[in-house]
């Protein structure tokens, strides 16, 4: 399996994780949100701005970003939306880099003004990795969800997409 395949399955599994999660977080969203809910969107939402932000850097473009985190966080309708379009941005772009694109090296400046560098194929290790982190972070915060926190793992991911692959 080569490393572009590897990223492309990893972000089809980022985006139905997201799915079951948000499908989840709307159906708790009918009760009266709590702060603990509050705080899961918060949280959602800074792990999305900073897919957001990685995606500037993969196209070499500035960003508007000041920050990571917001005081605001929009609504859960409009947040699941955004979060799934940037979802299928990640999908598509990691089903047609090449290899050369994915080693090259990219400068980029952080939200706090400091400069970074790192490569194509690490900044999107590093989204795949720092939404997992988050989604289970909100997992935490809601135990209500946590039969679908539970089942965001990379493994069972595969087993239910391709059930030739559990004996």
């Amino acid at each position: 399996m080569s490393a572009q395949t590897l990223l492309n399955s990893l972000f089809q599994y980022k985006a139905s994780v997201d799915d079951e999660l948000l499908d989840a977080l709307n159906a708790l969203e009918a009760d009266a949100p709590s702060d603990a809910f509050r705080s899961a969107l918060r949280v959602l939402n800074h792990a999305h701005l900073v897919d957001r932000i990685f995606v500037a850097n993969l196209q070499g473009l500035g960003h508007t970003y000041a920050a990571s985190w917001s005081s605001e966080t929009p609504p859960l309708a409009q947040l699941s939306a955004d979060i799934r379009d940037t979802d299928r941005w990640y999908i598509d772009y990691t089903s047609r880099i090449s290899l050369q694109e994915m080693e090259e090296v990219v400068d980029f400046t952080f939200t706090d003004g400091g400069r970074g560098r790192m490569s194509r194929e690490e900044m999107l290790a590093h989204v795949v990795t720092h939404g997992g982190y988050h989604r289970g972070e909100v997992g935490r915060l809601l135990p209500d969800i946590e039969s679908t926190a539970m089942r965001d793992v990379f493994t069972g991911y595969l087993h239910r997409t391709d059930p030739a692959r559990r004996q």
